[in-house]
């Protein structure tokens, strides 16, 4: 039979088992490199860049922009 000491120290000893699995599933998760596919600029992205570039010729160009950039100050 299971004495209370012997479960005590199986509790312990799964207890400290989980935190250390934890931690190191931490460790990982943060130093883990991205896949290729996350490189990979989405639709949503691209969209932004092709507002952010209008935006950008058109401060070029000598028109006002979003920021304010042919008004005088």
């Amino acid at each position: 039979m299971i004495t209370d000491n012997d479960l005590h120290r199986l509790a312990v000893f799964l207890g400290s088992c989980a935190m250390m699995m934890i931690v190191l599933y931490h460790f990982l998760e943060v130093n883990a490199k991205e896949d290729d596919d996350d490189t990979q600029p989405s639709v949503k992205n691209s969209k932004a860049s092709s507002t952010d570039n209008s935006r950008t010729a058109t401060a070029a160009a000598g028109g006002s922009s979003a920021t304010g950039a042919g008004k005088d100050r």
